[in-house]
């Protein structure tokens, strides 16, 4: 799959100067996983930080660890950094592994959709960019995502798309269906208007072709919100 992973890693505040609606367990528990940064995640992983560092300082150092890295990081890596053992760097090791084997549980290793979030993995880390990105997951007849590509990338609050952009590799796939996906920099999960009359393009284009849009998915720090489960689709 043709992603960008987005590796940004944010400086951290220290945890006693944010507040306990932010903090990274309480901020999952009100607004979803997808809606933590990478380091924020390693964080509700390790659960703690060490005398010197406290738990997001430590994260935020993994994240960067993470982001240098194409090909994974093993245990000897994680051991280098100042307050991870082997208890810590065993759970980030697991918890990596599991991420493998349960989001790519088929034997081409192909992600299947089949409830909106299945497709987060694969697009949050666009959930914090500046400038609007529209998303196209292609999927087979199986729901199992062949491809997911940016296809445009807009000004800091739209992006402009048309049918031709996001159905073309959607044909070129031999794709049954499609799901997009793109991101409101403002932070805000409410369709605009365009949304809604763009959304409503697509879903009439896709009858036309014969390649059905399953969703539209908006992301944004605070979640995402799914065209279908709201009854916009």
């Amino acid at each position: 799959m043709h992603m960008d992973t987005g590796g940004e890693t944010p400086v951290m505040k220290p945890i006693k100067e944010i507040p306990s609606c932010d903090l990274p367990r309480e901020k999952l528990y009100s607004k979803g996983v997808a809606a933590l940064s990478n380091a924020e995640l390693v964080a509700v992983v390790i659960g703690s930080g060490t005398s010197g560092k406290d738990v997001l300082q430590v994260a935020a150092e993994i994240a960067t660890l993470f982001s240098s890295k194409t090909g994974g990081v093993t245990l000897a890596e994680l051991l280098q950094v100042p307050g991870i053992g082997r208890a810590k760097a065993s759970q980030i090791l697991a918890g990596l592994e599991l991420s493998r084997r349960f989001c790519t549980p088929d034997p081409d290793g192909r992600l299947k959709v089949r409830c909106p979030s299945d497709i987060l993995p694969l697009v949050s880390p666009y959930a914090r960019r500046a400038q609007e990105h529209f998303i196209v997951a292609t999927l087979n007849g199986a729901g199992e995502v062949l491809e997911c590509r940016v296809v445009t990338v807009g000004l800091l609050d739209h992006s402009l798309v048309h049918p031709r952009e996001v159905f073309a590799d959607a044909i070129a796939d031999r794709a049954a269906s499609i799901i997009c996906i793109h991101n409101h920099p403002s932070g805000t999960l409410e369709p605009s208007s365009q949304d809604l009359a763009i959304t409503t393009q697509l879903a009439k284009a896709g009858e036309i072709l014969g390649i059905r849009l399953l969703d539209h998915l908006i992301i944004s720090s605070h979640g995402f919100t799914s065209f279908r489960e709201k009854g916009l689709l």
